[in-house]
Formats: structure tokens, sequence, C-alpha cells
């Protein structure tokens, strides 16, 4: 019995010491992953620093220098995490955790998905305030007031589109937004409709009387 137990306990030190290397290892590779994550940031940011994207971009006056900022700094995140997510792969394989490796592979294939959501998401609040812009200077005979209030809707609704799309893109509840799209537009349908029926009826009544009467004259 004491045999037995002796016998347990040196494998398990001798697997215990060999496996020391290998966690040192998979360690260093996480290090480097993370310092180079940390390193390649900072370039991406003082990129964007250099280059004066934001003060470029606010030039155009339609979005604001800090909004710029936010998703640059959202961008260089996106860049950091990816990097640490391909370092953390052999890091895993080093540790003998190959099933967790599969699981970070597939979040690798849908990273691609998350910087193309983002980049709508930039293009869209860029979208969303040139249509406010037009709809506010388009009706300022009506008041300021009016103006206002017709550009903040219009602003809201690309942003509400936009974030469909960004959903959409990220593959959250695609059904279940393709269905409340289509619903929405069949819902506007029927309102244009609605509201061209019964504003438009005594126009299309006039209409069809005098066709009435040309045919008659005819």
């Amino acid at each position: 019995m004491f045999s037995n137990t002796n016998d347990v306990i040196v494998q398990f030190w001798m697997k215990f010491i060999n496996y020391i290397p290998d966690f040192f290892s998979g360690l260093i590779i996480l290090f480097i992953g993370l310092f180079v994550s940390i390193l390649l940031k900072k370039i991406l940011l003082t990129l964007f620093s250099f280059f004066r994207v934001d003060s470029l971009l606010n030039k155009t006056g339609l979005i604001t220098q800090k909004e710029v900022r936010l998703w640059e700094e959202i961008l260089a995140e996106l860049l950091r995490w990816t990097i640490i997510i391909l370092f953390l792969v052999p890091t895993l394989e080093a540790w003998g955790l190959s099933k967790a490796t599969s699981i970070l592979n597939q979040f690798l294939f849908y990273i691609p998905n998350i910087i193309v959501a983002v980049i709508i998401g930039f293009v869209g609040i860029i979208t969303s305030n040139l249509i406010s812009d037009v709809v506010k200077n388009s009706v300022k005979s009506l008041g300021t007031s009016s103006a206002n209030t017709l550009a903040v809707f219009s602003r809201s609704t690309v942003l509400f589109f936009i974030v469909l799309v960004m959903l959409n893109q990220l593959g959250v509840a695609q059904d279940l937004i393709r269905i409340f799209f289509t619903g929405l537009v069949v819902m506007l349908a029927l309102a244009g409709g609605l509201a061209f029926g019964l504003g438009g009826k005594d126009s299309a009544k006039e209409i069809i009387d005098n066709l009435r009467k040309k045919l008659k004259q005819g």
C-alpha cells in the first residue's frame, strides 16, 4: 500500500517538474504578447496624433474631436486585444490547454466582424451629423425650434438604423433584426399609404371626375 502511494507521489512530482518548463515558456510568450500589444496600441495612437486625424475630421464640421478620439481609442483597444489573443493561443498550447485554444481561434475569426461594426458606427455618426445639418438648413424657414426638432429626429433615425446594421454585422439576433426591420418598413408603407389615401382622396376624386367628363365629351 505504501509503495503504491509512493509511486503516485513520485509520478506527481515528476509530472510537476516536467511541466515547469512548459509553464514558464507559456508565461514568457504571454508577457511578450502583453508588451507587444501595449507597444502597438501606443504606435497606432501616435500615428493618429501625428497625422492629426481628429483635427482634420473636426474641420469638416461633421464630427467633434472628442468623438474622433473615442473611436481612435476603440480601434487601438481592439488592436491590443487582438495581439493579446494571438499570443494567448500559443501560451495555452504550451500549457496543454488545447481545448481553450479552439475557443480563442473562433473568437479570432469573429474579430473582423467587430472591426467592421466599429467602422460602420464611425461612418454612421458622420452620416447622421451630415443629414442633421442638411435637414436643419433646409427647414430654417419653419423656425429655429422646428428645424432643431427635425434635425434631432433625422439624426436619431439614422443612428437607430446604424445600430441595427452594427448588430446585424455582429451576428446578434439577426433573425429578430430582420423581422423588426421588415415590420418597420411595412409600418411606414402603411402609414404613408393611409396618409396619402385619406389626405388625397379629394384630389383623387377630382382627377377621376375630370377624366369622366373628358370621356363623356369625347
